[in-house]
């Protein structure tokens, strides 16, 4: 199957608003979980995983933190103006949100037509920020914000913002959303959405696993707003796949070549992507296709020849890669599309939320699952599982 032909309507379904869950359970680990091992479909409780997961695995998270990307100013003629957080413009996130100097962001901005120019000002406490709309890119703008203390930008993020719900939730964000939306082992500042196949997981639960003999191994995939970009072309071909940043330890990559693990299992569709963006990064260094930056595009999967190439020799050439470099973290982005006739690599199973119709994160689980998404998907609805962000949970397992 060429993706490029895929028509996007096959990957519809009907999705009452009323399955979705507008809110968290209290508890974190009361989750319901969609139990799918080899075509056989059952429910369990997200509690059972350690008992269902396959002998000598590892387990990777995706260690991405959630910023409290949105900036509610106020001009003095009274309008709101909402300035919503992208990204850095023209340098890596991390280094953005950890700057105490002045700099260019990408942001949308609601109610833009009553921000035509000058400053907008915001006092959180005794600090001043501001924000100086420098120009349009596309349905975004380049907005400069500097401010007058020591804070990095993060810092006065957490100060000021507020956290990003998916707008699907149809709610402004509440208090306890600022921890209820964030993994337990969230730890890099860049994400304006939550990897949400981790917020099941609590520190109980992990360390249970280490018990039993799971390791783990920790990616960063920072997710960006263009996870919600509906596909609103007829066939995957004309939509545009949007860009995430990637960050990854080489001792992390190491772990992922120890034949001592033999599956690993991706926390959530970020981490999916991350892993499965690294095989071709190597698959390009060993086609001499790119020496030097991790640019992972669309269509690289379905154009590039790598029926030759092992998941561990791409994984080892990576790691040849950084030491020539002299590099013990790689960064790069990827605009990877994993649809129906992707063939997976490096990840065996996963764990993942239930999805929206006609989404991109649709296609990449029914890469994985082929047409029994549609027997799943049909099954949660029937036994009341809960949808999307604040959902319950699957774990897939071929």
């Amino acid at each position: 199957m060429n993706p490029r032909d895929i028509r996007i309507e096959e990957y519809n379904y009907n999705l009452p608003d009323s399955r979705i869950a507008k809110y968290p359970l209290e508890k974190r680990e009361q989750a319901q979980l969609l139990y799918y091992k080899n075509g056989d479909i059952s429910k369990r409780k997200f509690t059972d995983i350690e008992n269902l997961l396959p002998e000598k695995s590892l387990i990777i998270y995706n260690e991405t933190k959630v910023v409290q990307a949105r900036m509610l100013f106020r001009k003095t003629t009274g309008a709101l103006i909402e300035i919503f957080i992208l990204e850095p413009y023209m340098q890596d996130i991390q280094t953005g949100f950890q700057s105490r100097q002045a700099g260019l962001w990408k942001c949308f901005v609601g109610n833009a037509k009553k921000w035509k120019k000058g400053e907008l000002k915001m006092f959180i406490g005794d600090i001043t920020l501001v924000a100086e709309k420098e120009k349009q890119e596309g349905n975004a703008y380049i907005v400069k914000f500097s401010w007058d203390s020591d804070n990095t930008f993060s810092e006065l993020l957490e100060k000021a913002g507020k956290i990003p719900l998916p707008p699907y939730l149809n709610r402004d964000a509440e208090p306890s959303d600022k921890k209820r939306y964030q993994t337990v082992f969230a730890k890099n500042n860049g994400s304006v959405a939550a990897p949400t196949a981790g917020l099941h997981f609590t520190d109980e639960i992990i360390n249970k696993l280490e018990k039993k003999g799971f390791e783990n191994a920790k990616v960063t995939l920072h997710v960006g707003a263009g996870t919600f970009k509906p596909v609103d072309s007829n066939t995957i071909g004309e939509h545009e796949m949007h860009t995430e940043q990637i960050v990854i330890e080489k001792k992390e990559i190491e772990k992922l070549l120890d034949k001592k693990y033999l599956n690993h299992i991706a926390v959530g569709t970020t981490s999916v992507r991350t892993l499965e963006s690294l095989y071709w990064f190597g698959v390009k260094l060993i086609l001499n296709k790119q020496t030097k930056h991790f640019d992972i595009y669309q269509w690289d999967p379905y154009t590039l020849s790598a029926k030759n190439i092992s998941a561990n020799d791409s994984l080892r050439t990576v790691i040849s890669f950084m030491e020539k470099e002299n590099i013990q973290t790689l960064t790069g982005k990827t605009q990877l599309l994993i649809a129906p006739g992707y063939k997976y690599r490096i990840v065996d199973a996963m764990f993942t939320n239930f999805h929206q119709p006609k989404s991109t994160l649709l296609l990449l689980v029914a890469a994985y699952l082929g047409d029994d998404w549609k027997k799943i998907y049909t099954f949660a609805l029937e036994n009341e599982f809960r949808f999307l962000s604040y959902g319950d949970s699957c774990l897939f397992i071929k």
